[in-house]
């Protein structure tokens, strides 16, 4: 299976997605498909996929290539050439890549791809609507307030609370408030990533959890992984081991585990079908609380996977079918009939 893997994007995760690609350089058969903030893309041989590359804009030597139904194609003299590959990647993190964005071009010029689709996407990438999502499926979430900015703060958990910018991932943004004038200060910062703040209680010791997965006959599941963590997973924790190897699993009863996946299940069947994501979760008390979901993970949570190459080609057979619409301009006759 040949991959056009899609990275770069214009967001706050533009980076994270660079050093995502780069992870996956090494696992995957393909070529790379690099998204600037001018919203150019440029065609990026593996071997040519270093951080330098972007750090001193030589990317932009590369060449250009443009959509075009069925495909991304590189123009010449001649005309056009596609570039070949058998579908598309999504590798692009954050806005762009994970709101829906690139799912509606993908879906438009008819391009196959793994990944979330368009209502899935919106549906992740809002940390509201997922947890308006994922109770209404039967998962549990923790308890949590919405403030909008310019809204009086009046807070309804006793401190310390979680500060999480709705639409923002990788841990940017994300503070921990143990009084009055840190609550004022990450504000702050989470409003200068966002219009609109989640706030929810800090539980002291909670333990989190990370299980990616997709389905295609079956659901097929990563080993599930303990975060280790200080008093808060921040972006440096988060992001800076993606070239980690595989972890191993965690220590965890099997009853929680068999929670855990069939909230994982819940969720996914049928909004992410298509689309290899991670979810994460807490657990408290003996009970599972989804915290949020990863549509587009970093480096596609490969490390949590025994054999990755082979999870990736299963789903590239299962991916969702669009529905056609046939158009066949009855009702439009049946009224010119009539004049």
């Amino acid at each position: 299976m040949r991959y056009g893997v899609l990275f770069g994007g214009r967001s706050f995760e533009h980076e994270i997605s660079i050093v995502s690609a780069i992870a996956l350089k090494e696992l995957i058969e393909g070529v790379f498909l690099f998204l600037d903030e001018e919203h150019e893309w440029y065609l990026i041989e593996p071997r040519a996929l270093k951080a330098d590359l972007f750090i001193k804009g030589e990317y932009k030597k590369m060449p250009k290539v443009q959509l075009q139904k069925g495909g991304f194609y590189l123009k010449g003299l001649l005309g056009s050439k596609k570039v070949e590959m058998d579908m598309a990647l999504n590798l692009i993190h954050g806005a762009e890549g994970e709101d829906g964005h690139i799912a509606a071009l993908l879906d438009f010029y008819q391009i196959p791809y793994i990944g979330p689709r368009v209502e899935a996407s919106v549906m992740g990438f809002n940390k509201l609507l997922t947890k308006l999502y994922a109770k209404e499926v039967g998962c549990a979430v923790l308890p949590y307030q919405l403030l909008r900015r310019g809204e009086p703060v009046e807070l309804r958990f006793a401190f310390p609370v979680i500060l999480k910018p709705v639409r923002l991932g990788s841990s940017i943004g994300l503070a921990v408030a143990k009084n009055k004038e840190e609550l004022d200060y990450g504000l702050d910062v989470a409003f200068e990533f966002d219009e609109e703040v989640l706030i929810e209680p800090f539980i002291e010791g909670i333990d989190e959890y990370n299980l990616a997965g997709c389905k295609t006959q079956e659901f097929c599941f990563s080993r599930i992984e303990k975060v280790q963590k200080g008093s808060l997973l921040d972006f440096e924790q988060k992001y800076m081991d993606f070239a980690r190897d595989e972890v191993a699993g965690a220590d965890l009863p099997s009853d929680l585990q068999e929670k855990m996946k069939d909230s994982f299940a819940k969720i996914y069947d049928p909004l992410f079908l298509g689309a290899l994501v991670r979810m994460d979760f807490f657990i408290h008390e003996d009970k599972v609380y989804l915290n949020e979901i990863n549509a587009v993970p970093g480096s596609l949570a490969n490390y949590l996977f025994d054999d990755f190459q082979s999870v990736l080609e299963r789903l590239a057979t299962h991916l969702p079918k669009s529905r056609k619409i046939p158009i066949e301009y009855r009702y439009i006759s049946s009224i010119s009939a009539k004049k």
